[in-house]
């Protein structure tokens, strides 16, 4: 009963967000879930070469969102930025299809990736914006968890188009044009901003006195999440490890599919839950779920071993990933959380360019059991700095209150 009043209480404008998250998810995946095999199998890219593509549009992503957060800020309007960023998203789409060498594909990601990022810190400030305070995990985690849907419909549909049209790429590529112009539709005509947004004060949001104001707390939530980057490099590596094991190319996008679910499913009740418990306690568990998926896509590529890997890994997310969107939104002044996101994200951006050339050169030189472990390694030291921080808390509050 009680979750059903939440549902009620949560804006229509958050459910809206949430329905165009999930359309160019659907479009984004219907690509990206091929990709790296259409990479490696059709454009003979190497997974050396491929790690750093996926590593750059990532970070590309990430990076942009400090400037359109910070521009979302000064211009006091979230929603002309995120319509921009979703129309970059569509536009991309039939370069994909017509691509026939690493040039175009290039082009192609980073055409994208700068439209998420355009997009990305502007639509979590919204988010934030329009949700009430007690419900922003929810809130975030309702975004998530449709998003994630998806994550997960456009893999499931990549995978019955290339066995409808015997691998056709280039044909399931086109058809990724559709959900993404729905996107954008949606956005410009089922989203309402926030009056009080519509009247910016046009201040340099990014000047050395505003920058003062954001607290210690928010950058150590900006210095955890991109710790976290690092332990989580691309999802490609997942699909070539699963492809690795014998998987065939048509059944590639299983490994998204099976991912996003458990991440869709798990997302909204861990968005909920971090409204009332620890969040710093929800992070060590979704670390220690990371580790355990590590652990098993290192451990062997027999198919057990991966799917379990595949699970824990969607799992995690769905821990995780509305949990930090949440912990900046409560750390960070209302009037700056574009730009607040935008630095989070950024220092992730740059956290992703390392984790996936790295994850491509040890997969190259040593094999994809290394990389994996290294991830695990990763996650070890976010653990630590976890425990690390809980204990100078403590010390602070015992020496403040002798």
């Amino acid at each position: 009963m009680q979750s059903r009043r939440t549902h009620v209480r949560i804006p229509a404008s958050i459910w809206a967000l949430g329905f165009v998250s999930l359309l160019m998810d659907v479009s984004s995946e219907l690509i990206h879930s091929l990709l790296p095999v259409f990479m490696l199998t059709v454009l003979g890219i190497s997974v050396s070469t491929i790690g750093l593509i996926e590593g750059a549009a990532e970070a590309t992503a990430l990076i942009v969102k400090v400037f359109s957060g910070a521009i979302s800020d000064y211009w006091g309007k979230r929603k002309p930025l995120a319509v921009l960023g979703y129309g970059l998203g569509a536009i991309s789409k039939p370069l994909f299809a017509i691509a026939s060498g690493a040039g175009l594909v290039v082009a192609a990601r980073l055409i994208d990736r700068v439209g998420k990022g355009i997009r990305g810190a502007p639509r979590d400030a919204l988010v934030a914006d329009i949700a009430p305070p007690k419900l922003r995990g929810a809130a975030f985690g309702l975004r998530q968890s449709l998003d994630t849907v998806g994550a997960f419909l456009g893999p499931l549909l990549a995978m019955g188009l290339m066995l409808l049209w015997a691998n056709d790429f280039r044909a399931v590529f086109w058809v990724a044009i559709i959900p993404a112009f729905l996107a954008v539709a949606l956005l410009f005509f089922g989203v309402q901003e926030p009056e009080r947004y519509h009247e910016g004060q046009h201040v340099n949001p990014i000047r050395r006195e505003n920058l003062r104001r954001l607290p210690r707390a928010y950058w150590w939530v900006v210095g955890i999440g991109a710790i976290f980057t690092l332990a989580r490099f691309s999802e490609a590596f997942l699909i070539l490890r699963a492809q690795q094991g014998g998987l065939p190319i048509a059944f590639t996008p299983l490994v998204l599919i099976g991912m996003n679910v458990i991440y869709a499913v798990s997302a909204y009740p861990f968005g909920k839950l971090s409204d009332s418990m620890s969040h710093a306690r929800l992070l060590a568990l979704g670390l220690a779920v990371l580790i355990a998926a590590d652990a098993a896509l290192a451990y062997s590529n027999h198919r057990t071993s991966v799917w379990v890997g595949i699970s824990l890994w969607g799992l995690h997310m769905g821990m995780t990933q509305g949990l930090l969107a949440t912990m900046v939104a409560d750390t960070a002044p209302s009037d700056l959380r574009g730009t607040a996101y935008g630095f989070f994200n950024l220092m992730s951006g740059l956290a992703m360019l390392l984790a996936s050339a790295l994850a491509g050169l040890l997969w190259d030189r040593f094999g994809a059991g290394f990389t994996f472990a290294a991830g695990a390694g990763f996650c070890v030291m976010a653990l630590m700095a976890l425990f690390w921080h809980g204990q100078s808390n403590r010390l602070a509050t015992r020496s403040s209150n002798p």
